[in-house]
């Protein structure tokens, strides 16, 4: 990959990259890494891009920070224990009372298998 660089870099949703990947193999073809990428995000729940966005915003209502927010939506945490485990290197500790919230929140929407 020599002469490419990273002009920009921002977190998105699994099932957005999923849909960039699949408008791109229309017209192109995947190379193996894209591939396995695609089928990985295939096999796993995630919530449409809607629903994404919607929590995305109930979060940074609660202060959470949209990156944190995504990872959230990507991981799809089931309980208290799960969500910890994605605050573990953050600076920032919700309280209980937040991560409950939080997966209120997130019980909220349907989740697509």
């Amino acid at each position: 990959m020599i002469g490419k660089k990273v002009i920009d870099s921002e977190p998105i949703q699994l099932i957005k990259v999923k849909e960039i990947l699949e408008k791109y193999s229309e017209n192109n073809e995947l190379t193996y890494e894209q591939n396995i990428t695609l089928n990985h995000l295939s096999r796993f729940p995630h919530f449409s891009k809607e629903d994404g966005d919607a929590i995305i915003q109930e979060l940074d209502s609660i202060d959470i920070k949209p990156k944190l927010a995504i990872r959230i939506i990507n991981l799809i945490p089931k309980d208290l224990s799960d969500l910890r485990l994605i605050f573990a290197k953050e600076a920032f500790n919700p309280t209980k009372e937040q991560m409950e919230k939080i997966l209120e929140i997130l019980d909220k929407y349907e989740v697509i298998e």
